[in-house]
């Protein structure tokens, strides 16, 4: 009776042990679903604290957010896999950086449109802009195309089929002088030119308002920013994970909420 009780008692621890084993087996294979995400402050940048706050957590995704402030560093740090994937550009900047450096970055898909507009402090209307005035615009070719289409919309000037730099200015009745001017220095160009094109990602922090739009883009842009991510991580289920979170319903109504229109999600 007393050899039975042993070895029902060791039995049982190691049926324990079995299970303590299996238990830690399965939390290591478990790991927590983690993605690292890089972004302007405005408005992606609060639209990713967004996520890591409220959004994520409920869907079993941690997100780490890493700012950026300028449109330069956000695409080498996914290639070089600082960061798993950055919201700030659409395809076309995209698709330039990838020919440039010869990197294979691509969309997930549209995030949201943050409105490029032409910007014053003095005057009150697109009617109102004088002959002669001095527009700054940007310089890096993507933004400086679209910046000559939205003034082409208008009829402020014309330019080629695909224009990319001021030298695809075919007419310009109103003799504009352009000055081509770095994204993040042109809500400052305000100061001492009559008008400036600028994209949200910086009009905002430097807040300039929408009683200062000349003219703006709107909801049919080509420019409508994405989740950019290397080729073999598209799939990637924290990827398709987050970019669920991007489109839903609750992050639509946070920007609507947030920005007062002024950003778009993507329908």
């Amino acid at each position: 009776m007393f050899r039975a009780q042993i070895l029902k008692a060791a039995a049982t621890g190691a049926a324990a042990i079995l299970a303590l084993s299996a238990c830690g087996a399965g939390a290591s294979s478990s790991p927590a679903e983690t993605i690292k995400v890089g972004a302007l402050a405005v408005p992606a940048g609060d639209m990713l604290k967004q996520v890591q706050r409220e959004l994520a957590p409920k869907q079993g995704l941690t997100v780490e957010y890493k700012e950026f402030s300028d449109y330069n560093t956000p695409n080498p740090a996914v290639s070089d896999g600082d960061i798993d994937a950055n919201l700030f550009q659409n395809t076309t900047f995209m698709e330039t950086y990838n020919k440039a450096a010869g990197k294979n970055l691509v969309s997930v898909g549209k995030v949201y449109l943050p409105p490029m507009a032409l910007y014053s402090n003095d005057v009150a209307n697109l009617a109102a802009l004088p002959d002669g005035a001095s527009v700054a615009i940007p310089n890096d070719p993507t933004n400086e195309s679209r910046a000559l289409k939205l003034l082409a919309s208008k009829g402020l000037i014309e330019v080629t089929e695909n224009p990319i730099t001021l030298k695809d200015v075919k007419a310009n009745p109103k003799n504009l002088k352009f000055t081509e001017i770095e994204n993040a220095s042109l809500p400052q160009a305000l100061n001492d030119k009559d008008a400036a094109i600028v994209t949200l990602a910086f009009a905002l922090p430097a807040g300039l308002s929408a009683d200062k739009q000349l003219l703006v883009e709107g909801k049919d842009s080509a420019y409508y920013n994405v989740l950019a991510v290397k080729a073999e991580m598209k799939d990637d289920p924290r990827v398709q994970k987050l970019y669920k979170i991007l489109t839903s319903q609750d992050m639509k109504d946070f920007i609507q909420t947030k920005f007062k229109g002024l950003v778009i999600p993507a329908s």
